[in-house]
Order: structure tokens, then C-alpha cells, then sequence
């Protein structure tokens, strides 16, 4: 039995909520997705940043040449620092695992729709290195261009120019970029793309 003055939602008032909550839902998704690659290429550029700094401890404390390396660890890209000189991560160096679908660029980006090349302000370096050198810390704790074409390998400082490593991800749409920027003194700094500039 019905008490009166009651009655249940029509038909068409359950429709118009609907069409309201998936209008809201298509607006939020892909925000929602924005954010969360924005936030793995940041932590990944901050973790990356992270190591760098842990091996120039290590490379200062140990008065050795100790250089960053790129590779895979159970089909994860990785970067680790080369402990023993091997060229390969072994158990216990310091490694770091990229988040998501980032991963280093294969250089510094170029071509149309590409953010421009990073340019640090005030280092007197006449250029930089980037993802096609390979970035070594000497047991002074200098960042330096580790030459694997000499015999025995080479890292002189200091270095002629400033490091910035790339790295980006695949999203819906435009690629994200971030950067982590190594100093001629060895300091460290990320920076992002946000569509004009790095910041």
C-alpha cells in the first residue's frame, strides 16, 4: 500500500542523472589520466635525479669513476649506476626503475611538435651533453662525458659543457617530457615541458 504524498523517481529523471554523470565522466577521464602520466615521468625524472646524486656520493667517497648506464631488468627499463665498470646491472648497484610507459629519449628532441632543445641559464658551458653521451662522476665527484671509444675509457673534467637527460612518455596525444639537468659542479635539477616551455 501506498502512504500518500509518496511517489519514486520517473523514467525520465533516472535518464537525465545519467546523461549528467557521464557528461561529468567524460570531462574528468581524461584529465584524471593526464595527471596521473604527468606524475610517473615527474617520478621518474625525480628518481633518475636521485641516482645521479647517489653516485656522486659514491664516486667521491670511493675516489673512483663511476658513470650512469641505461638497461633492462626483468623487461623494465632501468638505469643503474655501474659499480664495477662491466657495462651490465649486477645485484646490489644502485638502480632506479622508470614508471609507467617513460623512458629516456633517444636524444635531444627535435622536429615538428617537439619541445625545443633545454638551455641552462648562466653555465659557461659553450654546450651540452644529452642521452647520447654517457654521464660519469670522477672521484672528485664532477660530472664528466664517460668516452667508452678509448682504451681504457676516459672522463675528463671538467666537463665542456652542461648534461641534460631526456626522458619521455607515450599518452594519448602529445608525448610529456621531462628533463634532469646535471650542472658543470655537479648539481642536479628537473625540469618539465608543459606544451611552450621548460619549467
Amino acid at each position: 500500500m501506498r502512504c500518500p504524498g509518496q511517489r519514486g523517481f520517473s523514467l525520465i529523471e533516472i535518464l537525465i542523472v545519467v546523461l549528467v554523470v557521464m557528461i561529468a565522466a567524460a570531462i574528468a577521464v581524461p584529465n584524471i589520466f593526464l595527471a596521473v602520466s604527468n606524475l610517473r615521468l615527474r617520478a621518474s625524472a625525480g628518481d633518475l635525479s636521485g641516482l645521479m646524486q647517489q653516485a656522486r656520493i659514491l664516486a667521491a667517497k670511493n675516489n673512483t669513476t663511476y658513470e650512469i648506464r641505461y638497461g633492462t631488468r626483468n623487461g623494465a627499463r632501468i638505469a643503474y649506476v655501474d659499480l664495477n665498470g662491466n657495462s651490465s646491472f649486477d645485484a646490489g648497484e644502485p638502480m632506479m626503475e622508470f614508471s609507467g610507459t617513460t623512458v629516456p629519449a633517444s636524444g635531444t628532441p627535435s622536429g615538428s611538435g617537439q619541445p625545443t632543445a633545454y638551455v641552462l641559464v648562466g653555465d659557461s658551458g659553450s654546450s651540452s651533453y644529452d642521452n647520447t653521451s654517457t654521464l660519469g662522476y670522477t672521484g672528485r665527484g664532477l660530472p664528466c662525458n664517460y668516452d667508452t671509444t678509448t682504451t681504457p675509457a676516459t672522463c675528463s673534467t671538467p666537463a665542456a659543457g652542461y648534461f641534460v637527460y631526456y626522458l619521455t612518455d607515450t599518452r594519448v596525444g602529445r608525448a610529456g617530457w621531462a628533463a634532469v639537468v646535471v650542472t658543470k659542479g655537479g648539481r642536479t635539477k628537473m625540469v618539465t615541458w608543459n606544451g611552450a616551455a621548460w619549467n
